[in-house]
């Protein structure tokens, strides 16, 4: 036996389980051994990892800054919903979208249900510190909850049938051209009537809509007091104030030869009859009264 065979550590000889060490034996075990130890050494072990597509990080990032709510700064503000007061704590950075969210679970309402008015309606895109909301600021929410909606524009069932009768009647001829509506109509646009524009979308200025008619021919002007949730109907003898979540329905349609305005009509109760008609609206304005009373869904 050579000396290179007689070479052999404790460890390979505990590793060898053959009982009768013969020259063969203990070579076949030393050469498992360097066969082990040279494979170790060809091959170590590298872990990579496959970077993500630049795409896919930013499109993460983006969904992150969207939902997450910063941290850094927070200030402490009074909330005011529905004439109830709460405390609330959110970030300086943080987005009035992010804020809704934030409330839904507080007042009860969804998100696209809330407006939110920090000196006028903030926009949802806009932050805390944007809007110089400080310390002990007064924050004011108006929305309707999913219930109150859902229960105000369910008919009764009693009212079926007349609604699905009187809807019928009503939709064979347009609405220009009833007799009712064509009367008003007839005596031509009022002197003091605001401009309209066909084909335009525009948000609601920050004065009353006014220059417009009822269906007795008295004057109309139309105040959307967002703060209080309410749309009120002025005339020469009243006011009457009208909270959005008791208008079920709006209808509008525009005035043939005067395309630029429209007839429209605030269902109030359950039927058609409750509407109150209000003509010449500007026509750049007709869907956000709708966005603004009814709401985006």
């Amino acid at each position: 036996m050579s000396n290179e065979e007689k070479v052999i550590n404790s460890d390979d000889q505990s590793s060898c389980k053959s009982t009768d060490i013969t020259p063969s034996s203990v070579f076949s075990c030393k050469v498992a051994v360097n066969e082990s130890e040279v494979k170790t050494e060809e091959t170590p072990v590298e872990t990579t990892e496959t970077p993500l597509p630049a795409s896919e990080v930013k499109t993460d990032a983006v969904e992150n800054q969207c939902t997450a709510i910063p941290n850094g700064e927070s200030v402490s503000f009074k909330l005011i919903y529905n004439k109830v007061k709460y405390d609330i704590d959110f970030p300086l950075d943080g987005t009035i979208k992010q804020l809704k969210e934030h409330l839904s679970t507080i007042i009860n309402v969804l998100p696209a249900m809330q407006k939110v008015m920090i000196k006028g309606l903030a926009k949802d895109e806009k932050t805390l510190r944007e809007l110089g909301v400080t310390p002990g600021s007064k924050v004011m929410v108006v929305g309707s909850k999913l219930d109150d909606v859902v229960s105000v524009n369910t008919p009764k069932s009693e009212n079926a049938t007349t609604d699905k009768s009187s809807s019928s009647t009503s939709t064979k001829e347009p609405l220009c051209r009833q007799k009712q509506h064509r009367k008003i109509l007839d005596k031509g646009l009022p002197e003091d009537v605001m401009p309209g524009i066909k084909n335009s979308k525009d948000v609601l200025p920050s004065y009353p809509l006014s220059g417009m008619v009822n269906k007795y021919g008295g004057k109309v002007r139309l105040t959307f007091k967002l703060e209080l949730d309410q749309v009120w109907i002025g005339t020469k003898e009243r006011t009457e104030k009208i909270n959005m979540n008791h208008i079920r329905q709006i209808v509008s349609e525009a005035i043939e030869g005067h395309e630029q305005y429209h007839i429209m009509g605030f269902q109030l109760g359950p039927t058609e009859a409750s509407r109150y008609w209000i003509y010449w609206v500007p026509a750049q304005y007709v869907d956000a009264i709708k966005d603004t009373v009814l709401g985006k869904w």
